[in-house]
């Protein structure tokens, strides 16, 4: 069984992907700078829970385009659409996209755990940094085991540089992106989830 998660600092356990060794304050970040809206695609994502707004992404698809397809496309279908964010990190990330396995009012308990229908993408490394608001792909252990789950930063974490795939930045709703329920313990799962209510391109 795989587990695509953020893997911050090589930890794994029980042949299992696992958060670990991440080096972030649990502090408040500071407000992000107005970023720019490039070509898009844009995703829209209507957050329901704590947190509850519009965030929009500004996908970046000349840095990965294989992920902004898939990711596109199984918006488009739906597929997003009552996604929970599973497991969420103070000062960290906030990681959601399983479809799999992380649909609200069912049995979330393996979310993480699974992907998509479709293929998992090869990996689109690039010299974009993971600052604050920062979208990343999800993996397991492989570089190439991206599918359908993703990340969006809190705060900076250059140590997931060329490490993780870029596939887009917060251009608005990052005080959304803030209220997003917090987890419990070292590897952020959360009990009764925010959930992406509707994810629409734009």
């Amino acid at each position: 069984m795989r587990k695509d998660t953020l893997v911050a600092g090589g930890f794994f356990a029980l042949g299992l992907a696992v958060l670990g060794g991440y080096a972030l304050s649990q502090s408040a970040t500071p407000a992000m700078a107005q970023a720019v809206d490039g070509p898009g695609p844009n995703l829209v994502i209507e957050v329901a829970g704590e947190a509850n707004g519009r965030v929009v992404i500004d996908m970046l698809s000349d840095l990965a385009p294989k992920h902004v397809a898939q990711i596109t496309a199984l918006a488009k279908d739906g597929k997003y659409d009552g996604v929970v964010f599973h497991r969420v990190i103070d000062g960290f990330m906030a990681q959601t996209g399983d479809v799999a396995f992380g649909k609200a009012g069912g049995d979330t308990s393996r979310a993480g755990m699974g992907g998509s229908d479709l293929p998992n993408i090869p990996a689109e490394f690039s010299a974009e940094t993971f600052d604050r608001g920062i979208v990343g792909m999800a993996r397991s252990q492989s570089p190439d085991s991206a599918n359908s789950q993703f990340f969006i930063m809190f705060a900076p974490g250059p140590f997931l540089d060329n490490q993780y795939t870029v596939v887009g930045r917060v251009i608005e709703g990052m005080d959304v992106v803030d209220q997003i329920k917090r987890g419990a313990g070292g590897n952020g799962e959360v009990s009764n989830p925010d959930q992406m209510a509707k994810v629409t391109v734009e």
